[in-house]
């Protein structure tokens, strides 16, 4: 009788590989069962949009690519009748009004100091947003600081000529401010010394600033009246940007605040600002604005919706902050408390970089809409993107059907770029910021 053990045995010699999970399992058949035919209803909305994307792209890209006029010297290139043929966009007159939808009527012959700018730009925002740049601290300093400085020189040419009487108001503005520090110190129960070291550091970085203006480069000046097109729009965009997420964060902290005063002030300031449309903070801006000032100090018509644009966008800023601010576990605060880390430290090392990196989203999304909201300075009659191809569409050398057509559809491809940037680059971080968070 034969057992087990006698009985022959069959060792396989070769691994045999798993066969693939069906086609119904993975692929884009499987993704499309998924996605946009997992229900009746979602069938039916793909249904829709595959209707409206065939009724909508072919005639889009027939007028934009395939009938369109590349090359020409005036309207006879763009009219059908001339033409000899149907006619779609006609790029011809983009490529013709290109300098003046890029600098305006900036003086040419001095058009290098805006191409300078947008190196200067460039190299700010590259320096920054590179995750990889070496000394990045630095590049904060250069994008927050140097850059802007060296913006208003290059653009304006600089000799602000403020005079002695600006000087020896800067002078009491600076102890009134190093003494308002100490103050706040005094009322903190902190540290006197960081409050001086704090106050006379903004004050000698101010002070260098304006000295820098105010000295003569040997530039032309240029005023603002000439300025126009692509260069007003990026920088209405970056001044905007780049002083409402600090003036955000600093709004967000103030509404926060134990002092009643400053979460007061704070308070008001954001839901007035809040509470009204941006055209109305432009159009308060522009007329009151000098109102404010004594009669001898005019403001510049730029500058004017510089300043409500930025008030603007930190409003909006400080409520997307707060709430990352509220999303914080109180453990965390206690933590950093039971360290002895002081309340700035807190903020600075432990708070506010896990409240930002929640809050992404409503950052890039506050920035997008910035973005897109500069196009609204042209109101107050200044020459943006738009208000200088609406300029251009009325030139009686391109007379044509197309005309407006063309130029609101380099606008609309002009945003689009920089706004689905943005966008994508802000995906990017949040991926790498929550690698670790992944399990």
């Amino acid at each position: 009788m034969s057992t087990a053990v006698d009985s022959p045995h069959f060792v396989r010699a070769n691994q045999v590989e798993a066969l693939p999970p069906p086609n119904l399992t993975r692929g884009p058949i499987a993704w499309a069962r998924e996605n946009l035919f997992s229900g009746p209803f979602n069938t039916l909305l793909t249904l829709v949009v595959l209707y409206l994307l065939y009724v909508s792209i072919p005639p889009l890209v027939e007028f934009l690519f395939i009938d369109a006029v590349w090359t020409g010297t005036g309207r006879e290139a763009c009219r059908a009748e001339t033409a000899g043929r149907e006619v779609g966009a006609c790029w011809a007159f983009i490529w013709d009004k290109i300098n003046y939808f890029t600098y305006g009527s900036y003086p040419a012959d001095e058009r290098w100091r805006v191409d300078t700018f947008f190196v200067l730009l460039a190299i700010g925002v590259v320096w920054l947003l590179w995750l990889r740049a070496p000394r990045r601290d630095l590049g904060a300093i250069y994008f927050f600081w140097l850059f802007p400085v060296a913006s208003y020189i290059v653009l304006t040419g600089g000799n602000a000529d403020f005079g002695a009487g600006f000087w020896t108001g800067f002078l009491i503005f600076g102890a009134l401010l190093i003494g308002l520090f100490t103050l706040i110190a005094a009322l903190l129960k902190t540290s006197i010394r960081p409050a001086l070291l704090i106050g006379g550091g903004i004050v000698a970085v101010i002070g260098i600033t304006l000295a820098l203006v105010d000295f003569d480069w040997g530039l032309q000046n240029v005023p603002t009246s000439l300025w126009g097109g692509i260069l007003v729009t990026l920088l209405v965009a970056t001044v905007g940007i780049v002083f409402s997420l600090p003036f955000g964060v600093l709004l967000a902290l103030g509404r926060r605040s134990k002092l009643p005063i400053v979460r007061m002030a704070s308070v008001i300031f954001i839901e007035f600002v809040r509470g009204v449309p941006l055209i109305t903070v432009l159009i308060m801006a522009n007329t009151m604005l000098p109102l404010f000032l004594p009669g001898d100090i005019t403001v510049d018509r730029l500058l004017r919706p510089l300043i409500g644009t930025a008030f603007f966008a930190s409003a909006y800023m400080a409520e997307v902050v707060r709430g990352g601010l509220q999303a914080i576990p109180k453990g965390q605060y206690e933590g950093a408390m039971s360290l002895g880390l002081s309340y700035p430290q807190m903020m600075v090392f432990i708070v506010l970089p896990q409240a930002l990196r929640i809050v992404i989203p409503g950052i890039v999304n506050t920035f997008i809409g910035l973005f897109k909201d500069t196009s609204l300075v042209a109101i107050v009659g200044i020459f943006d993107l738009i208000k200088t191809i609406e300029a251009s569409r009325i030139d009686p050398e391109w007379a044509a059907p197309t005309i407006s057509y063309t130029g609101y559809a380099f606008a609309a491809f002009f945003y689009f770029i920089f706004c689905w940037s943005m966008s994508r680059y802000s995906l990017g971080v949040e991926r790498r910021l929550a690698a670790g968070q992944k399990r």
